[in-house]
């Protein structure tokens, strides 16, 4: 036992450069989504938001008592205010620069883990997404990379990039979209995603066999591909370029926030520290030790990280296993996933499984007297269809991206959406400070209704006569419209 142990344990010599690198890229994705979270927090969740997280705390503790922190794992317990919402994602920035210059390393990693998953619980549905989920993962077990790689750290890495990979390639097929079963998807993709880019019509208008041939490519690069992480060294390096070639062609065609950039960062460690240097050892830089080399804390490191691995394998083998064969596990079972994916680990990743094949764009509208209506414009949702759609990645806007979820007048959607139009009426500065323009910024509007229209990418022949990027067709008054499906 004690032999696999130490060979679990042994450092990884090939992967120190690359550990070194990782944590360097961790850092800078960590201040971009705490940054990103800085300037909107408050209007999503603050006290005067459009979910207030206060309202979730009181009901955690409704139902659990005092062992609601364990059930809901958040700072905010002590303090839910604006200040401190806001001042925790500021801090996160602060310890994503310790982390960036090599200092306090395992001190800031640990701030950082606590501070996303904080702010995750706060986020509630604004954050309930599989890059929140993965930055938690990813940032939990970087914590152990502090003081050089070991294998078992880096299979668990390996682990977690397999399962992202993978299972969103499984849902698709679970899912049994015609969009994707038909090589369709990229037909639509373009024009429907949430926050299209300029990049992203350009995409739109290639030839009809280059479209499905990349959504053979995706297809096949999240079935098969995935396997190949656990083979030989060649194998593990088709593997990172395909896929880091995959998710830079999304970044020019996408705005998914820092989802795309955390999986390149992940493939760092199906490569090694041969690639791009000399095989002199002494070339490669170092990672600092966490100062805590007494031979007394060794064995008390080792016993932590196996317990943690323990429980991320526990975990996400269990809810791997439900996806894959379809069906609940018993009650007991279900009872302990829920309290420990709350810790932000062993999570299902299945992106986008099933495809939209329309656009639609909700235009919400106000007025004092029931005949003038005025616009509310959104920072980067479509609006205006003469304006570009603008690149924001790594930042995600979590208002304009939940509003691409309403049209679908999903019950357990609509109930933050009729907060938010609420908070219109009451004309809250922290909510309209969401807003690109707010055209009631003296008074508040008496009236409020919600225009649905369809939106296409113009072609290039439409583009070149009237300068728009959108064709928008009016569908009728929200929600007395058609669902859309999915």
């Amino acid at each position: 036992m004690g032999r696999i142990s130490n060979w679990l344990f042994a450092p990884d010599q090939d992967r120190i450069g690359i550990s070194w690198l990782f944590l360097k890229a961790l850092a800078i994705i960590y201040l971009g989504a705490f940054l990103s979270l800085a300037v909107q927090i408050d209007g999503l969740v603050g006290q005067n938001g459009i979910i207030p997280f206060d309202e979730r705390l009181a009901h955690v503790y409704s139902i659990y008592g005092e062992l609601a922190w364990l059930r809901l794992p958040t700072i905010f317990w002590i303090d839910s205010s604006d200040t401190i919402l806001i001042g925790a994602a500021y801090a996160g920035c602060v310890f994503a620069v310790l982390l960036f210059l090599g200092l306090f390393q395992r001190i800031a990693l640990i701030a950082l883990f606590v501070l996303y998953l904080s702010l995750f619980h706060a986020g509630q549905t604004f954050m309930n997404f599989q890059w929140d989920y993965l930055l938690l993962e990813s940032g939990f077990l970087a914590i152990f990379l502090v003081g050089g790689p070991n294998r078992l750290i880096v299979f668990l890495f390996h682990w977690l990039l397999f399962r992202l990979r993978f299972l969103s390639g499984f849902s698709k097929l679970q899912s049994e979209d015609p969009a994707w079963s038909g090589f369709e998807t990229l037909k639509y993709y373009f024009e429907t995603q949430p926050l299209p880019h300029v990049g992203s019509w350009y995409a739109h208008q290639l030839p009809e066999w280059v479209l499905r041939s990349g959504t053979a490519t995706v297809l096949f690069a999240e079935l098969v591909v995935p396997f190949f992480i656990f083979l030989p060294r060649p194998f593990r390096l088709f593997a990172a370029a395909i896929t880091i070639l995959i998710q830079l062609a999304i970044i020019a065609t996408s705005n998914h926030n820092f989802i795309n950039l955390l999986t390149i960062v992940l493939c760092l460690f199906l490569l090694d520290d041969r690639i791009g240097r000399s095989q002199n050892k002494n070339d490669l830089p170092s990672i600092p030790s966490a100062g805590l080399n007494r031979s007394w804390f060794q064995p008390v490191l080792r016993g932590i990280t196996l317990a943690a691995v323990a429980l991320v394998l526990f975990t996400s083998i269990s809810m791997m296993s439900m996806m894959l064969m379809n069906r609940h596990l018993p009650d007991s079972m279900m009872t302990a996933m829920h309290w420990l994916r709350a810790y932000g680990v062993g999570n299902i990743y299945h992106v986008f499984p099933a495809m939209q094949t329309e656009r639609q764009e909700l235009i919400v509208q106000g007025s004092h007297d029931g005949h003038e209506w005025q616009t509310y414009v959104f920072k980067y949702k479509p609006t205006y269809t003469n304006q570009a759609p603008a690149f924001i990645v790594p930042h995600q806007p979590r208002l304009d991206w939940m509003m691409w979820f309403v049209p679908t007048q999903n019950p357990v959607l609509l109930p933050w959406f009729d907060r938010f139009i609420d908070q219109l009426y009451r004309n809250e500065p922290t909510v309209t400070a969401l807003l690109a323009e707010n055209p009631f910024s003296e008074q508040a509007p008496r009236y409020i209704r919600i225009m649905s229209y369809r939106y296409r990418f113009s072609t290039p022949e439409e583009r070149a006569h009237d300068g728009h990027w959108w064709k928008a067709e009016y569908l009728g008054q929200f929600p007395d419209v058609r669902p859309r499906i999915p």
